[in-house]
């Protein structure tokens, strides 16, 4: 009874100080106490409950006999829209709020919002090294089911709720990927649900147009319905390399270098200033010295992030052996650094042990219960945004990220672009190597404003060729979108399979200037 009433009077005193202070003042200032107090525990229902799940599909084998169905019940929505005279664009049902881009997706509440429940990982072809997935398939959902058959794919994706949907009609990297090209180019197949009901399968040799269209599109030629994902052999471990490097010219030049080397399996920088960087190298290994093990996604361990940091501080390299994994879903836990602005007492050594198992709370409960205010704070105050520059642009990339954000780790991730067609390719004939540039965090830059900075982002990322992640707010205008990206194929399917009056052009769907 005696922990019941300190249990009590301590909620009891801390509503009174929310009382005091205001529940708006409190989300914002104190936004870890709602966090640790509530949305850890609902995290943790929210990961049991699909867990449970994942697991009765497996054990009742119901998913490939129930995916059909679930299709069928998807055209049918799309030809009753038809039926009632195609007045409004459709769109997948699925609350904005579920997604994982910090976008606020208001055109769900306009449009036709079309009930799409394909969760499951249909078949494992081993003799193709291919999975069959439905698009809201995660990350994490998928290497935990492919790992103990001996599989995983090429290119996976950081974030554990990212989506193998999200990462097709977006775009998924990961530090394999200056081998494997971005998550598009290890699919070999999808199937759609087109505006006037129809289902297509699309592969490079059936549909070819389509499929090379449906990248980056986001949602705005059809739904998604399955992908075909090729597998690669896994491994037990990963065998990566620390090595500290400063000066600007001298991290790009290694870090360019160890991105041409395919015997790299995977290759990561994290900038902690403008001339400071630990450059890692991995390869994929079935052995591993015992003593050198690091078993980094135990929830007591130090964020990753911290972590490396240790090597640059210490000014010495460092040679480890993290399981596959682990390795994978690296930066989950501390969703990558973002969540040091969220719980500031996160990486302590206490709160890891006693609480570090609760640990990432969902993006999407901190998207749901963020309200107006953190909202605008962060559109103001913070900035997460990924530009694909060329490599050889490099230096100057970060250059003008130091000028105008100065947020820092920046995430570096080099990748291969192949001259494919669709709305990314290199600028020339050939394959190109390009990387990515990823800023989370709160700008320091003194003269940071939300639109005029990134917009002075954007035309630089233009002037070099280079292109912006989609889940990030774009602030371009229409005209400098598609200077940007090649919209000749997607606007022509979108002439083709009269799309017009079934979903809003890329652009309206995601560019602050389309949607205010």
């Amino acid at each position: 009874m005696s922990a019941l009433w300190s249990v009590g009077a301590g909620l009891l005193l801390l509503l009174l100080w929310v009382r005091h202070r205001g529940l708006e003042a409190v989300l914002v200032h104190h936004r870890w106490v709602f966090v640790c107090l509530f949305l850890l525990p609902l995290s943790i229902l929210f990961d049991i409950y699909y867990q449970l799940r994942a697991w009765a599909v497996w054990r009742l084998h119901s998913a490939p006999r129930q995916h059909a169905q679930r299709v069928r019940h998807i055209q049918e929505q799309v030809r009753e829209w038809k039926k009632e005279g195609s007045k409004r664009y459709m769109c997948t049902g699925r609350p904005g709020w579920l997604t994982v881009s910090l976008r606020v997706g208001k055109y769900k509440k306009t449009h036709k919002n079309i009930m799409i429940n394909l969760m499951d990982v249909l078949e494992v072809d081993s003799e193709r090294q291919v999975v069959r997935v439905e698009p809201l398939v995660s990350m994490g959902q998928l290497t935990a089911y492919l790992n103990p058959m001996g599989w995983t794919i090429p290119v996976v994706p950081e974030l554990d709720d990212l989506t193998v949907g999200g990462l097709i009609m977006g775009t998924g990297i990961e530090s394999s990927s200056h081998i494997y090209g971005l998550f598009q180019h290890t699919c070999v197949a999808y199937e759609l649900v087109l505006a006037d009901g129809s289902l297509v399968r699309c592969s490079p040799t059936e549909n070819s147009d389509l499929f090379y269209a449906v990248p980056w599109s986001c949602g705005t030629l059809g739904f998604l319905v399955a992908a075909e994902i090729k597998m690669i052999p896994a491994k037990k471990y990963v065998k990566i390399h620390y090595e500290p490097v400063r000066g600007l010219q001298k991290i790009c030049e290694k870090f360019t270098e160890e991105s041409k080397k395919k015997e790299n399996s995977f290759v990561e920088g994290l900038m902690y200033s403008l001339d400071e960087a630990v450059i890692m190298t991995g390869v994929l290994t079935d052995e591993a010295e015992q003593s050198k093990i690091n078993r980094i996604g135990n929830y007591y361990k130090p964020w990753f992030f911290k972590h490396v940091e240790k090597y640059l501080k210490a000014d010495r390299t460092g040679v480890e052996y993290i399981p596959s994994r682990h390795y994978y879903h690296r930066h989950t836990r501390s969703i990558f650094w973002e969540l040091q602005d969220i719980i500031p007492f996160g990486n302590n050594p206490v709160f890891r042990y006693l609480f570090g198992w609760m640990v990432p709370p969902k993006i999407s409960l901190l998207k749901l219960t963020q309200g107006e205010a953190i909202r605008k704070l962060y559109e103001q105050h913070h900035v997460v945004q990924d530009m694909l520059v060329p490599m050889k642009s490099l230096e100057k990339s970060i250059q003008t990220f130091h000028v105008d954000l100065n947020v820092y780790p920046l995430w570096l991730c080099p990748f291969i672009l192949p001259n494919n067609p669709g709305m990314v390719h290199p600028k020339g004939n050939e394959t190109e190597l390009y990387v990515d540039v990823g800023a989370y965090g709160e700008p320091k830059s003194k003269q940071f404003e939300a639109r005029a900075s990134m917009r002075q982002m954007e035309k630089f990322v233009r002037s070099v060729h280079g292109f912006q992640m989609l889940y990030a707010d774009c602030y371009m205008t229409r005209e400098e979108f598609w200077d940007m990206f090649d919209g000749s194929l997607y606007h022509k399917l979108r002439e083709q399979m009269n799309c017009k009056d079934a979903f809003p052009e890329v652009y309206d769907k995601i560019c602050k200037a389309a949607r205010h």
